[in-house]
């Protein structure tokens, strides 16, 4: 099942092709309107495929609109449901994300978590009984992907050099929706002494656009690219700055340094390790000194896990029993 939540071609179809996944049965199409707008018509629009179906187990992953939508679904139709990546918790309601992934705790029925502090995190509201350590399923994909990525040629297409670069993603509504704070930033990061390689999301670049800002000389806007073009990115990067949670973690399985611009984190325990960097933008200046001499810890720990999809099936087959 696809929503449409993610339409763009470099967005979406290309995970479909890269990774070799079969085309979704349903595509739903709904990837417009406000936050409230978007949910409601996936609830009605995905209502009805279910009932149709009537699977034995919907699963849901992350925390986006679509993932509360299906374990709405399921706990409207009493159909079981299994929340991949559950316990995340930022402790910033501004996020919408966090709103999400708290309801689909709520109201899914088996919750897989990736990390120890997920798994506190829902002991601590009483959901322990229904949760799973499984680790994170991001490893079994990004380890995959980092093996067919090796045939893609964007280092050279972008005239990059290996460890030459940085990384650069904003998607934040506080990072990028006030043009003064995403100039601000821009400029910030101009300061820096290497290439800043910055696929832009087509919202972003709107407001960039828009509102006539500049951006830095060392800064390269790119149009958004395929997952395996930007895992490749991710590999051969000197550090990756973003306001991303999952590239915080993706940065963290790469081994590298990450710079996350934002007050807080899901993942704590990637800073507690030592190998991601908080900062705030909206509140401190000069923080590209602090991004030049940001190294990360000596001590690694592998703290997501591995053969997690197995584990997953697993515990799915004795849910299900098949």
């Amino acid at each position: 099942m696809h929503t449409g939540q993610h339409f763009d071609q470099e967005m979406s179809e290309s995970f479909f092709q890269d990774l070799s996944i079969a085309p979704p049965d349903y595509n739903l199409g709904v990837n417009r309107g406000l936050h409230g707008e978007q949910t409601g018509r996936m609830l009605i629009e995905l209502e009805k495929v279910i009932v149709d179906e009537m699977p034995d187990l919907i699963v849901v992953f992350g925390d986006t609109n679509t993932t509360l939508t299906g374990a709405l679904v399921g706990a409207k139709l009493q159909i079981p449901v299994a929340h991949v990546e559950a316990g995340l918790r930022s402790f910033n309601r501004r996020m919408p994300e966090e709103i999400n992934r708290i309801v689909a705790d709520h109201t899914s029925d088996y919750l897989f978590a990736p990390t120890e502090t997920a798994m506190k995190n829902l002991q601590a509201e009483n959901l322990s009984p229904k949760s799973y350590l499984t680790g994170d399923i991001m490893v079994d994909a990004l380890t995959s992907a980092l093996e067919i990525s090796k045939n893609s040629p964007i280092l050279e297409r972008l005239s990059l050099e290996n460890n030459g670069y940085y990384l650069l993603t904003l998607h934040r509504p506080y990072n990028v929706d006030d043009p003064d704070s995403l100039s601000s930033i821009l400029n910030e990061l101009g300061r820096l002494s290497k290439i800043v390689v910055f696929p832009v999301h087509p919202r972003t670049r709107d407001i960039i656009e828009n509102n006539q800002i500049t951006a830095p000389k060392n800064i390269h806007l790119i149009k958004p690219i395929g997952y395996l073009d930007f895992v490749k990115l991710q590999a051969h990067s000197l550090k990756i700055i973003t306001d991303s949670g999952g590239i915080q973690k993706e940065a963290y399985i790469l081994k590298k340094p990450c710079i996350t611009l934002r007050p807080e984190t899901e993942w704590v325990e990637t800073v507690e390790a030592g190998w991601n960097l908080l900062i705030d933008p909206l509140v401190k200046q000069g923080y590209s000194e602090r991004i030049k001499n940001f190294e990360p810890s000596s001590k690694y720990e592998n703290i997501f896990g591995g053969n997690v999809a197995g584990k997953m099936v697993e515990i799915i087959n004795g849910i299900t029993g098949k």
